[in-house]
């Protein structure tokens, strides 16, 4: 199963009027995923509920949106993304409200859902709901990603791609130099690269996406690929990805040699990590502030990797470049 990049819809929650659209940004999304008219008007309820909910108790926040797949057919993502502080167990009572208002509750999304997660905390709260078409139910994949482009803009230098196959699991993370169209066409080139044949060597995938960004831009690029069977990870890396293993209270900084592939660079090295299996694999591109730390945010660590994902996203986003945030469960199997 290949996994090619999405990007992340934000729709911002300023005022009611934007309800409505939000609505119909998530029904069209549904949509184009296949969704017949049952299963649109559920997502098109979701986006209300969470989107007025943002509303009502934070006053402004945003709604994410992103298609995304399931291990039997495709699925949309919806994501209440707001700064305000607020009780996580009263939210989800029907009825709740912090503005004086009738409040909708967060109930009826976690009936509405076939995936709910929250985190809530004095800096904010990510509210996930995913839904899947009825004719395609089946397991959720535990992967969360937050993708963006620099002030939305068309082209994004990053990307990202995922294989699952066999109990194993193959990540790219790509950031072109620069941003814009250039360092698009940089990233998609090494995608493509890795695409073909995920699952080889790291260090032979790497070579090959040397030479396919050759010509390009060139760009940073780390790769990771989890084996189940005998709960092992490889690394490599050249740039400036993040990358970091997380398992409850420790985390485990994985390393980069310097250099740009499709330009220049000295070596690359496989790192092999044992006994990784339960891990959270979080991988990041420079878009994001490197300084953050999951132990500040009590039982973050045990939510959906989108909402972990979002987090790190509204919290640390350094608002200068493209921004991809990509957490990975690393679970007994992987399909």
């Amino acid at each position: 199963m290949n996994i090619s990049a999405s990007r992340t819809l934000v729709l911002p929650l300023e005022e009611d009027s934007q309800v409505g659209h939000a609505r119909r940004t998530a029904q069209k999304l549904a949509e184009q995923q296949g969704f017949d008219s049952e299963d649109t008007g559920r997502v098109a309820l979701l986006a209300t509920e969470l989107a007025s909910n943002v509303l009502k108790h934070a006053g402004v926040g945003a709604l994410h949106l992103r298609a995304v797949p399931g291990a039997n057919g495709p699925g949309i993502e919806l994501l209440a993304v707001d700064r305000a502080q607020a009780d996580a167990q009263a939210c989800l009572a029907d009825g709740y409200s912090t503005g004086g208002t009738q409040g909708i509750g967060l109930g009826a999304v976690t009936r509405l859902a076939e995936v709910f997660d929250m985190h809530t905390d004095a800096r904010g709260s990510v509210i996930m709901a995913r839904l899947y078409r009825r004719d395609a139910t089946g397991q959720d994949l535990r992967i969360g990603v937050s993708h963006h482009s620099l002030h939305d803009d068309p082209a994004c230098g990053d990307t990202w791609h995922v294989a699952l196959g066999s109990g194993r699991l193959s990540v790219l993370v790509v950031d072109g130099l620069g941003h814009g169209a250039d360092a698009e066409e940089a990233a998609q080139a090494g995608a493509l690269a890795f695409a073909a044949d995920a699952f080889v060597d790291p260090l032979l995938l790497i070579e090959r996406l040397h030479v396919a960004m050759n010509g390009t831009r060139g760009g940073a690029v780390a790769i990771a690929q989890h084996d189940a069977r005998n709960s092992r990870l490889v690394f490599t890396g050249v740039g400036n990805i993040g990358a970091s293993l997380v398992a409850g209270n420790r985390s485990r900084g994985l390393a980069s040699y310097p250099g740009i592939v499709g330009g220049q660079y000295r070596k690359a090295q496989v790192f092999d990590y044992a006994d990784v299996t339960g891990n959270l694999l979080i991988l990041y591109s420079d878009g994001l502030q490197s300084r953050w730390n999951l132990q500040d945010y009590p039982g973050l660590v045990h939510r959906h990797p989108a909402v972990i994902a979002a987090v790190l996203h509204r919290d640390f986003c350094r608002g200068r470049d493209d921004v991809t945030v990509l957490v990975i469960d690393l679970e007994p199997d992987h399909g």
